[in-house]
């Protein structure tokens, strides 16, 4: 058997799309229609638009391809000029390619199928609201008494608890948890299996224990460990997105908020209480401790782990693998674990990188002085060969 697809590709005038990035301009046929953003391995068809990133992807538009989108910085060889002038190629010159990645992209992305209106195996609560436009996919839950607004779309196998508000246009992919109280602003993209609103890692024990105390004393253990119970939430600002499989645990007492803007990767944890910025990058397999406070525009490379109770001031930015134990302040630059100054960091990084030299070195002067030492010993043994009275003479 023969499967068809029945996906039909829009197609836009290459001009018309240079119309939609700020700073752009056609080189060539303007009215070229462009059906994709591709690699330029991957062009099949005259409508596929070429990423030309390198020097070394120009030969697609000498062999296939008719469309490119290219960087001005990039200088455009005398071969493809001729195609230019010619009128059989279209170039879109941008000033930055990958900001022109990220609009053509969103004009061309092709989201998984979700139908209109509510699948029938859904379960919506009849106490719900349900603004206009609303997808429900198949084995999704809507709870008690919660808000979906204007064009929310809930895929398959999501739940969505009590007293939960979800912001117009937000999307909310396959396998998504949003807890009770849960609160996510308009536009706001989850992508599969996130979980938001999960309960704190928070407990206490009945007396002060070893880690509490910093006791070397082993004998220490646990009598009892008492969970606190997370009673707040977590509170979403628009357009903020969650990765894949990132947790995000509801406070203990009040919530836990992200800021307008920021970007979570997949497989980030973010620990009960923390109050993060807006418009923040947070790379995968982050780890952030409980209370602490984020800034805006702060950038946390991947497998940064934050310790809790900490402070980053806005715009600063954690490299990747660092371990971050004590206040950051804006603006700075940290690297390493625990976490330093980004020159200070490098200085100690070079260092290292020099200590081979130096033992080398060390394992040198330690064979001279053992040639030393066996040299003196046997000029001691000859003098004590010398009578004391040519000694005196000496």
């Amino acid at each position: 058997m023969t499967l068809t697809s029945t996906y039909v590709l829009a197609e836009y005038p290459l001009e018309s799309l240079a119309h939609r990035i700020e700073g752009a301009s056609v080189l060539g046929d303007a009215s070229l229609l462009v059906s994709g953003l591709v690699h330029p391995a991957l062009v099949k068809m005259p409508s596929h638009m070429a990423y030309i990133a390198s020097e070394g992807a120009w030969q697609s538009l000498l062999a296939v391809a008719k469309l490119g989108l290219v960087e001005e910085s990039l200088a455009i060889p005398d071969a493809i000029q001729a195609k230019i002038d010619a009128g059989e190629i279209g170039l879109l010159v941008v000033p930055r390619s990958r900001v022109a990645l990220a609009v053509l992209l969103d004009i061309f992305e092709r989201r998984a199928v979700l139908d209109e209106g509510i699948h029938p195996q859904a379960f919506v609560h009849p106490t719900a609201q349900l603004g206009e436009n609303v997808r429900i996919g198949a084995f999704a839950s809507v709870g008690e008494n919660s808000v979906i607004e204007d064009g929310v779309q809930i895929y398959p196998n999501v739940t969505v608890g009590v007293h939960v508000q979800i912001g117009a246009g937000s999307i909310l992919y396959a396998g998504v948890r949003i807890g009770d109280r849960c609160e996510v602003g308009k536009r706001c993209i989850l992508q599969p299996n996130a979980v938001i609103g999960a309960d704190g890692f928070s407990y206490v024990t009945p007396k002060e224990a070893r880690h509490e105390k910093k006791s070397t004393n082993t004998e220490e253990g646990f009598d009892a460990i008492l969970r606190i119970n997370s009673i707040g939430n977590v509170v979403l600002e628009d357009d903020v997105e969650v990765g894949a499989c990132t947790c995000i645990d509801r406070g203990t007492l009040a919530e836990t908020r992200i800021g307008k803007g920021t970007k979570l990767d997949n497989l980030t944890q973010i620990g009960h209480n923390n109050r993060i910025g807006e418009q923040c990058l947070i790379v995968s397999q982050v780890g952030i401790a409980g209370s602490c406070k984020i800034g805006n525009g702060v950038v946390i490379a991947g497998q940064v782990g934050v310790g809790d109770h900490l402070n980053i001031g806005d715009n600063a930015i954690v490299m990747a693998c660092s371990a971050v134990m004590r206040d950051i302040d804006a603006g700075a630059i940290m690297l390493g674990s625990p976490a330093l100054p980004h020159k200070e960091a490098m200085a100690n990084i070079a260092a290292i990188m020099k200590l081979r030299d130096v033992i080398k070195g060390v394992k040198i002067m330690q064979t001279k002085f053992k040639d030393f030492e066996e040299k003196a010993q046997q000029l001691d043994a000859l003098l004590a060969l010398i009578p004391e009275e040519m000694k005196a003479s000496l």
